[in-house]
């Protein structure tokens, strides 16, 4: 009869585990489809109203669950400009496979509107002004430099970070660690 007992309370056991394994696995993918386990400061990210350069408002909650690069730039800085055309391509290349660059602006409306009217890309572009600096340096940027590149995870958070021009190699290597 004891036998019998500790071989129930065994496969109740497994059951119980089982079942608490399933449980995690389940709230772990609602948690990360929901935002609840992002990095408080890309919380703050998704929660800041962004606009493109024509004034319109940019729906954040498109941004999540896909591997997110923000790239911070400005239209007077060389080596942002010379890093625009291998990020246009990465966005090509991946956008299918939830994957986005949104290029957060450092500079006045004005100028960032007559810059991508000479220079299209593929992927958004959100003003970021003063504020852009801050949520810049939230995100690891001490220095204040540009260009600055975060690669974001599918669940919130950050991968990587580059302060200066990135190169395709290392944007590949970050979106390979983010998914």
């Amino acid at each position: 009869m004891a036998l019998n007992m500790t071989r129930r309370q065994f496969l109740i056991s497994i059951g119980v585990a089982l079942f608490a394994l399933l449980l995690g696995v389940l709230s772990s993918r609602y948690l990360s489809q929901f935002g609840f386990s992002r990095d408080p400061v890309v919380t703050e990210v998704f929660k800041k109203e962004w606009f493109s350069p024509n004034q319109t408002k940019l729906d954040t909650q498109e941004w999540g669950g896909k591997v997110l690069i923000l790239n911070f730039w400005a239209t007077w800085c060389p080596p942002c400009v010379e890093e625009m055309p291998v990020l246009d391509q990465i966005q090509k290349e991946f956008g299918q496979q939830k994957l986005l660059i949104v290029g957060i602006g450092i500079d006045s409306p004005s100028n960032i509107r007559q810059f991508l009217e000479k220079t299209p890309i593929s992927y958004p572009v959100a003003l970021g002004g003063l504020e852009g600096s801050q949520i810049a340096k939230s995100l690891g940027n001490a220095q204040g430099g540009l260009p600055f590149t975060v690669v974001i995870s599918p669940s919130g958070k950050i991968q990587g970070r580059k302060l200066g021009k990135i190169s395709e190699d290392e944007l590949r290597s970050f979106i390979k660690q983010a998914n």
